[in-house]
C-alpha cells in the first residue's frame, strides 16, 4: 500500500493493525505490514511498488506518525 492509500484511509477512519518487523532479505532492516480484516495485509511500498525499508525505527516512526499511524506493533 502507497503512502498516499494510507494517508487517505486513515483520514477516513480506517484503522489498521501496524506491525513493524525486520526485513527478512536484510536484517539490518525494518519493514511495514498493515494487518485488515479477512486476513488481509499490505506492505508499505513505494512508487515503483517496492516494499520500503528503513535502517532504523528512529527514522520510521515520523514517517508512520505523517501517516496518521496511532499504534503500532514492533516484532523484533
Amino acid at each position: 500500500m502507497k503512502r498516499e492509500d494510507v494517508k487517505h484511509r486513515t483520514a477516513q477512519g480506517v484503522l489498521f493493525d501496524t506491525q513493524i518487523m525486520v526485513n527478512p532479505a536484510n536484517t539490518a532492516e525494518w519493514i511495514v505490514m498493515f494487518k485488515k480484516g479477512a486476513g488481509r495485509s499490505f506492505f508499505l511500498v513505494d512508487d515503483a511498488d517496492q516494499v520500503e525499508a528503513f535502517s532504523s525505527l528512529d527514522d520510521l516512526l515520523p514517517e508512520l506518525r505523517a501517516l496518521g499511524i496511532k499504534r503500532i506493533e514492533v516484532q523484533l
